[in-house]
């Protein structure tokens, strides 16, 4: 029953939004008083850049390392700067597998349904990174034990018990900066909890921001948020408080590698250093996953919401979502992801040549790859600002 309600209002919403859209496309001007468009111009790109620059300085923040913690703490920092102060961690443990699995999972990740275009996988070899300085800050292994993740939550006016998570991993691997897998994604997600809680803005639903840990060692981060806090939606506490810890999910959106749409690798593996004229945010749902229609629809929503409010790149639906954190979401709730192009398709054949290498620094990436990231952020705000309700307090 519930599925089937998320589905109706999902439908009804995307319905109304493609209507606006068309108009928009028709020659219709927008509203002057458009909340949405208000919100969606305080996005800045070089906010943005700023941002994932800061990311930069712990390095690759390898999971399970002092850096990995002190980004945490730094991200934590930056939430509670845009005015999300209710942060909170969730604690696990990551103990993890032999290297032989771990080998044979990567292995698999790393050679997805197509035939590889170009040489995909991770880096290990610390003497590719030629920078000395960020050598030796990557250069600590990940130690097994406590890990956290952080998140602050945007509390609804009239639904507190229902909420959208939005989420972005903070770790990264390679001997890089980490600065588009995932820096990218962290810095979207900061930009929307910088806008969502401004004190001007309210919203009837509820919102989440989430940085996840553990994601390139398989998930981990996010399937422990699952393992935990499932049981405790739309719960109460205390009772007759008006305060639910855990409001009930109605849809989870993951952002991950947001910036590099140079197209698809030369016959001799090599790649074009500009972008590519047909460069577009993709958005992905699993066809195959319990709730397929609902997450179909809610993509769907994401790109009408493109259509009417992003500046320069247009968005592109796709029915396969894997290896980033909605995927343990997917049996529970609608869940999408947020890409720079295909995971299967398309980076796991190398489109992507900076993907797990020394070369994913801040340096690498053009205007043009931040400004595409960029316009994720704007499709994401638009779509989340209006599913949650949110409007400017006169």
């Amino acid at each position: 029953m519930r599925s089937k309600t998320i589905l109706f209002a999902l439908c009804a919403f995307a319905a109304g939004l493609a209507t606006v859209a068309g108009s928009q496309r028709g020659g219709q001007p927008a509203p002057a008083d458009d909340p949405v468009r208000t919100m969606v111009e305080r996005l800045d790109l070089e906010k943005y850049k700023a941002t994932i620059k800061g990311l930069t300085q712990f390095g690759d923040r390898r999971e399970g390392t002092d850096r990995n913690r002190a980004a945490l703490n730094w991200i934590e920092t930056q939430l509670k700067l845009s005015g999300c102060t209710n942060t909170e961690r969730l604690q696990y443990v990551y103990m993890p597998a032999p290297p032989a699995t771990r080998r044979a999972a990567t292995a698999a990740a790393a050679n997805p349904r197509r035939g590889v275009r170009a040489p995909t996988g991770v880096n290990n070899d610390p003497n590719k990174q030629p920078d000395e300085a960020l050598r030796a800050l990557n250069t600590p292994p990940s130690i097994p034990g406590a890990r956290e993740d952080v998140y602050c939550t945007k509390i609804g006016t009239t639904h507190p018990d229902e909420m959208y998570i939005v989420g972005a991993h903070m770790d990264g691997i390679g001997w890089g900066e980490a600065a588009n897998d995932d820096g990218s994604g962290v810095a979207l997600v900061l930009e929307l909890a910088r806008i969502l809680n401004n004190p001007d803005v309210q919203t009837e639903r509820s919102i989440r921001f989430v940085l996840w840990n553990n994601e390139e060692s398989g998930l981990n981060g996010s399937r422990a948020y699952v393992a935990q806090r499932q049981p405790l939606q739309g719960k109460e506490e205390p009772a007759g408080s008006g305060r639910f810890p855990e409001p009930r999910w109605l849809g989870m959106i993951q952002h991950d590698m947001m910036l590099f749409d140079h197209g698809m690798p030369r016959a001799d593996g090599t790649l074009s250093p500009d972008q590519r004229p047909e460069a577009d945010v993709n958005i992905e749902f699993q066809v195959s996953s319990m709730f397929a229609a609902q997450a179909q629809t809610l993509a769907w929503t994401f790109e009408v919401a493109n259509e009417r409010y992003a500046t320069d790149y247009p968005a592109t639906v796709t029915s396969h979502m894997s290896n980033t954190d909605s995927e343990p979401f997917q049996s529970v709730v609608p869940a999408i992801s947020l890409r720079e192009n295909e995971r299967s398709a398309q980076i796991g054949n190398g489109w992507d040549p900076h993907w797990h290498q020394p070369t994913d620094l801040f340096a690498t990436f053009s205007d043009k790859d931040f400004r595409l990231g960029l316009n994720a952020a704007q499709t994401s705000l638009a779509a989340i600002a209006q599913l949650a309700g949110a409007t400017l307090k006169k």
